[in-house]
């Protein structure tokens, strides 16, 4: 297992870490992802700690915590080996403090979350959303009271836009808070606006992308192509509309590649578009999602090997689109703005 550095920190993490959305399955929207219980869990946790993914994400929101509680029953007794992190911001109950980063509900959103996890520390603690509500100076003081506490050990964000990040990078800088090292955030072959603005952003800031939905909200598994219905297994019958939209159009035009390079390489549909990304400038780790033992032993087979330039630029050219302004502007100035990809 490849190792890279996140962000601009001496923290290690492996290129591919376990996502574990689908652990516990409660609720409508997280049942379509998976139930993976805790005997399960443990099963999959072994496979990745064999090949050497150390790191494990959650969320309050995942199951209403059921996630982080699975998570911290099957790491029992592994702790000191792996790397976990976590997020929170999303409202939790209907308490009116239950929701944002303000220092109230970000002290009880992690006490909550180490409980459950049955652990003393979080490696990477992430805002989930960014939250207008609440002052960034106060966001960021209550994290770096956390991270003195010993509580977290490293802090990033998820979902932010650029200036969001910015705006933080800032306000750290002025105070002496600790910065940002990570940023989770969607990218994919289906969904390239992470390229736009944080790309050159988390390059210039040195903050890594931790990618969420690699597969493009489960539309680059291999199961879905040209002329064929929806296979019934896929939580895409639950969860289409919630998720990133892209077109048929567009959809069909990058599998038509995917299988055309998978044909050349021997590796499948998924294997290419996760490779793809681990070439990508910024990005540290690629959070996989799996229901079972098949589809994460395939999700490992990404790494180890690489995809040739020519491959890489067939799958660029099926899946670029045309940037909203002001980022189409600029690339008709190259010359002073050049893209990083």
């Amino acid at each position: 297992m490849e190792f890279r550095n996140l962000g601009n920190s001496g923290l290690q993490v492996p290129v591919l870490s376990l996502g574990t959305a689908t652990f516990g399955g409660h609720g409508e929207f997280f049942g379509a992802w998976g139930n993976t219980d805790v005997a399960q869990a443990r099963s999959l946790i072994d496979i990745c700690l064999e090949a050497g993914v150390i790191m494990f994400d959650s969320a309050d929101v995942y199951s209403s915590g059921a996630s982080e509680a699975i998570l911290g029953v099957a790491l029992k007794g592994r702790r000191d080996k792996v790397l976990i992190s976590t997020k929170a911001t999303f409202r939790v109950s209907d308490e009116p403090n239950a929701v944002g980063s303000s220092r109230h509900h970000l002290i009880k959103a992690v006490d909550a979350a180490l409980q459950r996890l049955q652990t003393d520390y979080i490696d990477l603690f992430q805002l989930h959303g960014f939250d207008a509500r609440t002052p960034v100076e106060e966001t960021l003081s209550t994290l770096s009271d956390l991270v003195r506490a010993g509580k977290i050990r490293y802090t990033g964000v998820s979902n932010f836009s650029g200036w969001h990040l910015q705006r933080s990078l800032d306000v750290a800088d002025r105070y002496g808070y600790p910065r940002y090292v990570a940023h989770q955030a969607y990218y994919s072959l289906l969904g390239r606006e992470y390229e736009w603005e944080l790309m050159p952003q988390g390059a210039d800031q040195g903050v890594g992308a931790v990618v969420w939905s690699p597969l493009g909200w489960g539309r680059l598994t291999g199961k879905i192509r040209r002329g064929q219905p929806l296979p019934a297994s896929s939580r895409l019958h639950a969860t289409a509309d919630m998720g990133p939209p892209v077109s048929d159009e567009r959809l069909f035009q990058v599998i038509d590649a995917l299988e055309a390079v998978a044909e050349e390489t021997g590796k499948t549909v998924p294997q290419i578009a996760l490779n793809w990304l681990l070439q990508r400038p910024t990005v540290a780790t690629l959070l996989i999602g799996a229901r079972n033992e098949e589809q994460l032993r395939q999700n490992l087979g990404a790494v180890g090997w690489s995809l040739t330039p020519e491959q890489i630029e067939k799958l660029d050219e099926a899946s670029k689109v045309r940037p909203v302004y002001p980022y189409w502007h600029q690339e008709g100035f190259s010359e002073r703005n050049p893209s990083l990809v």
